[in-house]
């Protein structure tokens, strides 16, 4: 499978915004149900403007999913643009060298730190 290094950057560079990377870790948490703007909003303190900027940013890039639910726009954590990130990160840049240790690529558990 050949990695679209152009468009994993693209990806990379989305998540590297903590207001972005807040949403995904927000999305990610209320999967699969996701959450409506209003909800979002309330939870990270930002304001519309700023969090509709973001959200359309990790849209553009296929990170978060979108749905309108009458007057209401849910959002979604998009599995498959953040697969594949995670995937090129542990394919292509941890499992083929000796800097991460196999047991922290397989079975790690979860903690509280990023």
């Amino acid at each position: 499978m050949k990695v679209d290094l152009a468009r994993c950057a693209e990806r990379l560079s989305a998540l590297g915004h903590e207001a972005r990377l807040a949403i995904v870790r927000l999305l990610l948490r209320a999967h699969p149900a996701g959450m409506v703007v209003s909800e979002l909003q309330r939870e990270l303190g930002i304001a519309a403007s700023t969090l509709s900027h973001h959200l359309d940013t990790l849209h553009r890039h296929g990170l978060v999913e979108q749905r309108r639910e009458g007057k209401f726009l849910r959002y979604t954590a998009d599995a498959t643009g953040l697969g594949s990130v995670l995937a090129f990160l542990v394919d292509e840049c941890c499992s083929r060298s000796d800097l991460v240790p196999t047991d922290m690529l397989v079975g790690r558990k979860r903690t509280n730190e990023p």
